[in-house]
């Protein structure tokens, strides 16, 4: 997602939002061992975490 999308949410939606990169991030990272994978989806998953990190840190 871009960045303009997380900035003006509440709280709780960010938090949900969070949560759920943090869970495929964890699938990313232990799924399917030996298989091929999109390295540039766990690349964006780690991204979307620190801006959604970034925005609950900014509202505080």
């Amino acid at each position: 997602m871009k960045k303009t999308s997380y900035i003006g949410k509440a709280a709780p939606e960010l938090q949900k939002a969070l949560a759920d990169k943090r869970v495929a991030l964890r699938d990313f990272r232990f799924g399917a061992s030996g298989a091929k994978k999109n390295v540039k989806a766990g690349r964006e998953a780690k991204k979307d975490i620190a801006r959604i990190m970034t925005e609950l840190n900014r509202n505080k």
